[in-house]
Parts: C-alpha cells; structure tokens; sequence
C-alpha cells in the first residue's frame, strides 16, 4: 500500500517555501525553471505539459482541446501530487504553473470555477509573490502540446493576473532579459 508522506491538510505549513512561476504561455518559464534547477533548487514541471504528453501518448480525452474541465482536474490533481512531494523537499522549492492556473483557465474560458477546485486554491497556498513571465512575442512558438496562438496566451495571461490577485496573490512580473538574469532576480528576491 503507497503511504502519503505527509497529508494535504498540512501543505499550508509550506506555503512560504513553494515559489510559483506562471504567467504568459511562451515566455519562458520551462527555460528559467532549468536554469533554477541548475542552481541547486528543487522544481516542478508544468502539470499541463505532463497531462497533455500523457494525454497524446494513449489519445485520451482529457486534453485542452477536447475536454477543458477534464484537462483541467487533472492539472489540479498533478499540482496536489507536486506539492506533497515538494514538501520533502529543503529549502524553496519552483513550480511551473500549479492549482491557480487551473482556477485562471476555468476564469478565461469564462465558465463557472467548481467549488472543489476554488476551494484547492484557497487551501493548497503558494509563496504569495508569484514570478509570472510576460508576453513576449520575440520567444514565443507553439509546438505540439502548445496549440493555442499567442493571441489566446495574452488573453490567458489576463485572466491570470486576475485571478492570482482575486485569490490574494501579488504577480510580479519578471523582467524580459536572459534567462541567467531572470534567475537571478528570483533568487535575490526569495532570499
């Protein structure tokens, strides 16, 4: 029988050490999460990049073109699994988006957020400043798992900035310079 290391109700204890990366599709995240690992910091990879490969491999279902509301549960559900496992984790630990992008994705698409997944958002808490990557239309390509035209990653990016700060978030946007640089603004600012 798998045993939980530690249960989701205490994940709270954690908040101050789980930094979230979001912002605008394509701007960079993936790159700068590296770059974090390279200095020696645990990090997560973006629970819908996961999901979608998955996803493709066995032509499911749950993808953001087919069934939104599935694509995103399951986003909630990988984010869950992160965290429990960040927990055992030492020192700040990076996450490539997590449970309030998938409360932002509900927002863009303008349909009602479940209850189930407002109430994640509220429970399950990052580090309440959240470095968000901004549009950059210079770095920004589509690929098999990323669909959607820069267009609709700008409109996302909107609804979540409203969201993190609806959910009592403060997004602090990252400056468009190197990757390196980028790290390091982060890391100044997290110590």
């Amino acid at each position: 029988m798998l045993e939980e290391t530690l249960p989701l109700d205490r994940l709270a204890d954690y908040a101050d050490r789980f930094v979230l990366l979001s912002g605008c599709s394509g701007g960079g995240k993936s790159a700068l999460l590296s770059a974090l690992r390279m200095r020696g910091f645990a990090a997560f990879e973006e629970p819908g990049r996961e999901v979608v490969r998955e996803q493709l491999l066995i032509d499911g279902p749950a993808l953001p073109w087919r069934d939104q509301a599935l694509f995103a549960e399951l986003c909630v559900s990988r984010a869950m699994r992160q965290m429990t496992a960040a927990a055992e984790c030492t020192g700040s630990v990076f996450f490539d988006r997590g449970i309030v992008d998938a409360v932002a994705f509900f927002e863009y698409l303008r349909r009602d957020v479940p209850a189930h997944l407002e109430r994640a958002a509220g429970l399950l808490r990052y580090c309440r400043t959240v470095f968000v990557t901004p549009p950059w239309p210079e770095i920004y390509s589509g690929d098999r798992e990323r669909r959607h035209s820069y267009e609709e990653a700008v409109a996302q990016y909107d609804a979540s900035l409203s969201t993190f700060r609806r959910l009592n978030y403060h997004p602090l946007e990252l400056p468009k310079t190197s990757i390196e640089s980028r790290a390091d603004f982060i890391v100044d600012r997290i110590r």
